[in-house]
């Protein structure tokens, strides 16, 4: 049995292989170990699929087409079961998931030399906050897509216990440690005891103190940041001539990843043309159109979200939005972006001691703070947790590497030979 771990990841996906006690994340794309969750459909030959950094970039080169992201939030909604549309054809969400699931499963198969039919698949510890049958319809979809993909044999493990086990190998002693997984669609949290005589266990729930998890996560951060730094200048927050408020449906729409395509579709097109009547100045409503008609929210999108890496360590920055209007740049400050999202921190930082609650202990007794995934990097994230856990540790992983790294020494671990072996003795 040939065995793999994946983190099918909102913004980012990876595959890492298991050797004994240790593992090797693949090189899927350009050299990369991660590859956007993307996938391109050309116009004129759907047949000609892109995934990744290509979808990507065929994408801002201008070429027609459906590029798709954020797929994973589709996960639970009643539209994972609807089609969209792609050229002059019609495909399942569902099957856009399969797609995807199954290039990352022949690249990595392609490094390894051999067919892999057995996966640990990453999941948050909610797909759903509030409803558990959707977030149980969410983890059986994604088993259907995994399966459809070729892996016939499907396991899941939360993702912050999967970060867990990766840190677990760099540790010389015991510790408690919170894990704060802070990716693209959710932020999860867990409580686990960790050791180094620990490692080699394939069950590890005495271990695992609590866990929680909330959808607040770094798509969140862009469609706030978004709304508040570039919609503005294509009407959002406008008052009409009536003096009746400028429609904010469709601007919402273009700062949600996995929202933006809606507005591409003919259907969209007769409601673009009635939000004319309510603009008091013709040029917002010109760049709103011009947005849509040139399919540019993506790329718009992708640069509030630069900005805001950027701004981890600069003081301001710029958004450029030549493409939509010669000469257009809005600002971007750090203060400004510490102030918007100061809400949504300490909503995460709540979550975080709440997972503490559940295992009746307070901050005190954490010895290390491990953070991970790509919304981590941000400075002013670490610098809430901080202050909210003043004796701990802070320990930084590899943002995008650790929580796959820990589901392939997990999937080294139920599907390896010494777990053959333990089956076949049950």
């Amino acid at each position: 049995m040939s065995a793999c771990g994946l983190d099918f990841g909102t913004s980012n996906s990876g595959i890492s292989l298991p050797a004994r006690e240790t593992v090797s994340l693949v090189a899927l794309e350009d050299g990369a170990t991660s590859m956007p969750t993307a996938v391109f459909f050309a116009a004129e030959d759907p047949a000609a699929t892109l995934y990744g950094r290509a979808a990507v970039r065929e994408y801002l080169d201008g070429t027609p087409g459906r590029l798709m992201r954020s797929l994973k939030s589709l996960l639970g909604s009643s539209l994972m079961d609807e089609t969209t549309a792609v050229g002059d054809r019609n495909i399942r969400y569902t099957d856009i998931v399969t797609l995807y699931l199954r290039t990352l499963r022949t690249r990595a198969g392609a490094a390894s030399g051999a067919a892999l039919d057995a996966v640990v698949l990453g999941r948050p510890v909610r797909f759903d906050d509030d409803d558990a049958g959707r977030d149980a319809q969410a983890e059986d979809t994604l088993r259907e897509c995994a399966r459809a993909a070729g892996f016939a044999h499907v396991e899941f493990q939360l993702e912050p216990i999967a970060a867990a086990m990766d840190y677990e190998r760099a540790i010389d002693r015991e510790q408690l440690v919170l894990v704060v997984d802070v990716g693209g669609g959710t932020a999860d949290f867990a409580l686990v005891r960790l050791a180094p005589h620990a490692r080699t266990r394939v069950h590890r729930s005495d271990d695992v103190l609590a866990h929680d998890g909330v959808h607040i996560a770094g798509t969140d951060f862009d469609t706030r940041l978004n709304l508040a730094w570039v919609m503005p200048t294509l009407g959002f927050g406008g008052v009409g001539p009536q003096g009746k408020p400028v429609p904010g449906l469709v601007y919402h729409d273009l700062s949600t990843w996995h929202r933006i395509n809606f507005l591409y579709t003919p259907r969209f097109s007769g409601s673009l043309r009635e939000l004319a009547a309510f603009f008091a100045e013709p040029t917002p409503y010109r760049r709103l159109r011009r947005v849509i008609e040139r399919r540019l929210g993506h790329e718009i999108l992708g640069r509030t979200e630069q900005a805001k890496i950027e701004l981890s360590d600069a003081q301001a920055t710029r958004i450029d939005l030549a493409h939509v209007e010669a000469g257009l740049a809005v600002p971007a400050r750090q203060a400004e972006l510490l102030r918007l999202l100061e809400q949504l921190l300490s909503r995460l930082v709540a979550v975080g001691l709440g997972t503490l609650q559940r295992a009746g202990l307070d901050a005190a007794r954490v010895d290390t703070v491990y953070f991970t995934g790509g919304s981590s990097g941000m400075s002013a994230l670490r610098a809430a947790f901080q202050r909210a856990f003043p004796a701990s540790r802070l320990a930084v992983g590899d943002l995008f590497g650790s929580v796959v790294s820990g589901l392939g020494l997990d999937a080294g671990r139920r599907f390896g030979p010494g777990a053959a072996r333990a089956r076949s003795r049950a």
